[in-house]
């Protein structure tokens, strides 16, 4: 593959899979449609002549997959996150249909790292990973029986990335740099520390405010200079006097 292609930036990440042949499997998807990029966190078990097996010739891709102790390592230097999911969940983050997502997905990695997340097969994405996405994407499956094999919907996934791709989108590299994942993590944990602080969140009884916190915030896509200015209005805060 060309590795001018936007395909290059995107990385295809794998959370707590517990079958060594679905990592296999989707070691194979993505070869097959020209991403390059398995990141795996905390595979039950892997590497596994069964994840080997099911690869079926692509041994480069699985030999290069990154295995990550968490969900922050794995998304390291990214600045746009999907996740894909086949339900809707209270209080998230906005969800669209897959094509609309990879669409998304391709134009913002012509300009840099981006990732689409996937959950262990048995329970899908857990809300801590939920929070870490930008958006949500799901694909249009039978209502009645709607659940894919993992590797399966890493296959659709990274077909329609891979259809997305031929698109000629013209790189619009923004006016002002995005922030990437650790720095948006960063002023999350800032933020919080100080509603912890100033008593306006209850460590006791936190809620669902800073998932509502997150949603806004993804949708707001900041830029770095952003992300530096409300933490300035945070190490403010920190210095006046709590009345």
């Amino acid at each position: 593959m060309n590795h001018e292609s936007p395909l290059a930036n995107i990385r295809v990440v794998l959370s707590h899979t517990t079958h060594p042949g679905n990592i296999g499997a989707a070691a194979r998807a993505i070869r097959t449609m020209g991403l390059v990029n398995l990141y795996l966190i905390n595979p039950r078990r892997f590497p596994d002549p069964e994840a080997t097996a099911r690869a079926a010739g692509a041994d480069e891709t699985l030999s290069h997959a990154k295995i990550c102790s968490g969900l922050d390592e794995a998304l390291a230097e990214t600045k746009f996150v999907v996740g894909l999911t086949a339900r809707k969940r209270d209080l998230s983050h906005d969800m669209v249909p897959l094509r609309e997502a990879a669409s998304q997905l391709v134009a913002e990695a012509a300009t840099g790292k981006v990732a689409v997340l996937f959950g262990a097969e048995m329970s899908g994405l857990s809300n801590a990973e939920l929070d870490r996405c930008h958006l949500l994407a799901n694909i249009a499956a039978d209502e009645s029986f709607s659940s894919l094999n993992l590797a399966a919907a890493v296959q659709v996934t990274a077909y329609e990335l891979r259809q997305a791709s031929f698109v000629a989108i013209p790189p619009q590299k923004p006016p002002f740099p995005l922030a990437d994942f650790e720095q948006v993590e960063a002023f999350y944990h800032h933020l919080e520390q100080v509603m912890y602080e100033t008593k306006f969140l209850d460590p006791a009884q936190p809620k669902r405010l800073m998932r509502r916190l997150r949603r806004l915030f993804a949708r707001a896509r900041l830029e770095k200079e952003e992300v530096n200015i409300l933490r300035g209005i945070l190490n403010a805060v920190r210095k006046s006097p709590i009345k």
